[in-house]
């Protein structure tokens, strides 16, 4: 993200193109509180704490960030913008990559 080129073709924003878009996508882990019983309660939840503890000193800190959050911010010209509003998730070029070919 130079503010210069669009980051997805590459065309230049500032000489050639009267306005830019910035797309910003966050990616977070989701936390659904689960309905408690009573052996949720019973467990014993301190062992259960010691052990992720011991599991994530031995975890890269960038990889244990990653599994929770993500940022990424990229500058778009119009034309890219256009289409990243109709299929942000790309799945039509997903479909054509995996779906064989008829022949």
């Amino acid at each position: 993200m130079d503010h210069l080129t669009c980051d997805l073709c590459g065309a230049p924003l500032l000489l050639d193109a009267p306005v830019r878009y910035q797309v910003s996508i966050q990616v977070a882990s989701a936390y659904d509180p689960l309905e408690l019983t009573a052996e949720d309660l019973a467990r014993d939840h301190r062992a259960e704490i010691a052990a992720i503890l011991r599991r994530l000193e031995e975890t890269d800190p960038a990889a244990a960030q990653a599994e929770v959050y993500a940022t990424f911010a990229f500058d778009l010209c119009r034309r890219c913008q256009l289409q990243y509003i109709q299929d942000p998730l790309r799945r039509a070029v997903l479909r054509r990559v995996v779906e064989p070919r008829a022949n």
